[in-house]
């Protein structure tokens, strides 16, 4: 996937991030790298510095200052090669960082005033959550989005499964009751680097596809982009290095039933598990899927094969016969 940064490794000390184009003050990643450290939490880049300045009257961010991590490698590299090879060792690691992460990022306290997006208030009492109808229709809005933008044999196909995506995203329409938490917002492996001492998260600059992103939701939404990342390496893997598809699919399956096996269970030992809804997975995985096709419409449209061939995978042809 293509960056919209621009990275300096300083004397291999540092990494400077620069922004391009600057962003509007106020932005996430500050905050979220103050908490991190607050909670604790140490699966990423050490946080230095945030370099800000005045633009046109406001004050924006300019760049981001972490630590250098020696020898890292981002998911698209790394996460292919464990894909070519069938290996799936590294899958309980990545998520026990996820969940790692999330249990920092739930205790950030939320803002004073009540979300828009999703609707829910996270401090509302258990029950007093308004349903989930803010969810389904982003969902659905991007799902219409990406039957208007694929055009050609793939929005065909596409078109002829829009039923069976629309049943998916369905559970959507029913009250959230997991918590909202302040979520990494753009979790695939391309944000996990493999370093010479294991596994970092980093850029908690949310999605850069879509605007005004709720950046309180529920865990799952993380959780799914996660996985479907695993899908679309498998489909690098296939693309890139001639992995037979039905090895690479395996490979898929084995890995992302390890990476939630793994997030599971860290959540469980620290008395959390109420922070995951499974139900939720599987629509976010399939709206990540649409994002996908937009993003690939809109900016990068030699990576349309990857979301496709996750999609072919899910819906086999056999079934639309």
């Amino acid at each position: 996937m293509d960056q919209t940064n621009y990275s300096v490794v300083v004397g291999e000390r540092v990494v400077v991030k620069w922004l391009t184009p600057p962003v509007p003050l106020p932005h996430p990643a500050p905050e979220v790298f103050a908490h991190l450290v607050e909670a604790g939490f140490n699966d990423t880049a050490p946080p230095y510095a945030a370099l800000t300045g005045v633009l046109r009257g406001r004050e924006h961010l300019l760049a981001l200052v972490t630590g250098y991590l020696p020898q890292a490698r981002d998911g698209w590299e790394w996460c292919v090669d464990e894909a070519e090879a069938g290996t799936t060792g590294f899958a309980p690691e990545l998520g026990r960082l996820a969940a790692d992460l999330h249990l920092a990022l739930s205790t950030l306290p939320a803002p004073d005033h009540p979300l828009p997006g999703l609707g829910p208030d996270p401090r509302a009492p258990e029950g007093a959550r308004s349903p989930g109808s803010g969810a389904a229709v982003r969902a659905e809005e991007a799902l219409a989005e990406a039957l208007a933008l694929t055009d050609g044999p793939d929005g065909e196909w596409l078109a002829n499964r829009a039923g069976a995506l629309r049943r998916e995203l369905a559970a959507l329409t029913e009250p959230i009751t997991t918590p909202l938490i302040r979520i990494h917002g753009d979790l695939h492996v391309g944000q996990i680097l493999k370093w010479q001492d294991g596994y970092a998260v980093i850029d908690f600059d949310g999605n850069p596809t879509v605007a005004d992103a709720d950046p309180y939701q529920p865990p799952a939404r993380d959780v799914a982009q996660l996985t479907t990342s695993l899908e679309h390496v498998a489909q690098v893997a296939i693309k890139r290095r001639g992995t037979p598809p039905d090895l690479a699919a395996s490979w898929a399956r084995r890995a992302r039933a390890a990476l939630l096996a793994a997030y599971r269970h860290r959540l469980s030992e620290r008395g959390r598990p109420d922070l995951l809804d499974e139900s939720l997975i599987r629509p976010f995985e399939v709206e990540q899927e649409c994002r996908e096709l937009i993003y690939a419409a809109r900016h990068l449209p030699r990576w349309r094969y990857a979301p496709m061939g996750v999609l072919h995978t899910w819906y086999p042809e056999e079934n639309f016969a």
